[in-house]
This record gives C-alpha cells, structure tokens and sequence, in this order.
C-alpha cells in the first residue's frame, strides 16, 4: 500500500497476490491461499479484479483501479476501466520464470534448465517458454482496440531487447546483446515501454527491477530490468517514469521497508 501511495498511481498491476506453496521449485511452484488483492483496494478505496483464470499469462495476479473496472477480457489478462467517460484497457501478465535465458546464458543452475551460449538459443528458449502466454495476450488486446489508451503491467521474466544491446555489453551490464522476443512482440502491437521512451541510454539507466535481495556481484544471481509497463494510445504522452524500490541510486520513488524482491515501474501519461 505504501508503494502505491508513493507512486500516486491511478492504475496498478499487481504480482503474486498469493503465497508460493512449500516447496516452491523452478520446476512447479503454484500459487496457494487467499489474494491480498481486496485487502489493498479496501483500504486504499481503489476498485479491484482478482485475475483467477489459470493459463500460462498469470501467476496470482490482480488489476487495482482508482476508476470503475467496467468488465474483463476473454482470457482474463485484462479489463476495461471507465476513466471519466472513455474506455481505457489495463492487462496485467506474469510470464513463466523458467527456464530463465539470462541464468541459461551465464551459467547460473535453476532447476535443470541447460546452459545457453548464443543469442539465437536464448531467443528460441525464450519463445518456447513464453510464447503461449504471448498468444493469450494477443487474442486478448483485440478487445482493446479503439480504446482511448491502453496498457500492459506485467513481471515478463524475460529482459528487454531495448537493455540487451552493443551498448550494454560495452558498459558491463550484459554478457551479448540479444533480441529478447517478448518485449519486441508488444511493440509490435503499437505499445511504447515507458521506461525506455523517457530513458533511452540503457547505460546511464539501467533500472534493474530485479533484484532488491542481492548484491549485484552475487556469482549465482543476475541483476536486469524483467518488469515493464507499456501504453498505446492515439495522442498519447508518456511524461515520466520512474522505478520505485528501496533504496537510491537504484530507485526514484523510495519506500522503506521494500516489500518485494521485485522493484515496480510507474508511468505518468495523458491521452
């Protein structure tokens, strides 16, 4: 709640909204008990929607709104929010997190995922890991169309193409640049990434979201930015974004104590 409070967000996408079981492996971890989800909106007097399908786009998640959530879309990845009288869409999407290429590539054990050595097998395991939920997501961005904006939230378990670049691999933060397919399939879509369209050096930014609970030298972990929020719109301004975490440099927006061991992307838009 208090990171909410501090991003002054109208709209959020919300993760995990329910516990891991334990065990909880690279190989199953469902997700168990009651969402949070009512508990926050109550108390911040938002609206809310429990996304409780289960497919491969969601993992407990839930759309939390400052503005009536008018319905959801076939899939259940998103919903339609009456903003003063206009139809804006809010998807919400939590990729599969194994295997994870990043780990793959540079030699880190998770589960029994194989260790990867060039940018075309990162690619090919990244599209056979989250290319269904992608499929979800696109037959359901059709309900979108014609809305006065529309967004995508979401923990994409999968790094940008825009921060796996020549540029990133000069400045130390990447092993090789890699066309990471997720992220260039909502752009195809007409989605913009915030965080990108206000900062596009990745070398001065990186504003890794993940993650808060390691040291960024830690030989079994990788720091990178895996969280996005994306906007489409006729006339639509992003004017600001910012990553929200626990502490500065690597956050703006500073909430102590963090709660997550992800840090969250806020966007101020107008359309």
């Amino acid at each position: 709640m208090a990171a909410i409070r501090a991003a002054g967000a109208d709209i959020v996408g919300m993760q995990e909204t329910r516990l891991e079981p334990d065990p909880c492996t690279a190989e199953s971890c469902a997700a168990t008990g009651a969402s949070v989800a009512r508990e926050i909106a109550d108390t911040l007097g938002y609206y809310y929607y429990d996304q409780e399908q289960t497919n491969a786009a969601l993992w407990a998640n839930a759309i939390l709104s400052r503005y009536p959530i008018v319905n959801a879309t076939p899939n259940d990845l998103g919903v339609a929010i009456n903003v003063d009288g206009r139809t804006v869409y809010a998807f919400n999407i939590h990729l599969t997190d194994f295997p994870y290429q990043p780990y793959q590539l540079l030699g880190i054990e998770y589960g029994d995922a194989p260790f990867l050595t060039t940018a075309t097998e990162a690619v090919d395991a990244a599209k056979t890991a989250r290319g269904p939920a992608l499929e979800l997501l696109m037959a359901d961005l059709k309900t979108a169309d014609g809305a006065a904006a529309s967004f995508i939230f979401g923990d994409f378990n999968e790094p940008s193409h825009l921060d796996w670049t020549a540029a990133s691999v000069t400045a130390g933060l990447q092993p090789l640049a890699v066309e990471w397919p997720s992220t260039l399939a909502i752009e195809s879509q007409g989605f913009t990434g915030a965080l990108r369209a206000v900062y596009p050096d990745v070398a001065a930014k990186p504003a890794f979201t993940w993650t808060p609970t390691t040291d960024p030298t830690d030989p079994e972990d990788h720091h990178d930015r895996i969280d996005f929020v994306f906007a489409r719109g006729d006339g639509l301004v992003i004017d600001a974004a910012s990553v929200v975490g626990e502490k500065s440099p690597e956050a703006d927006i500073i909430v102590t104590p963090w709660p997550s061991d992800h840090r969250a992307i806020q966007a101020k838009v107008r359309f």
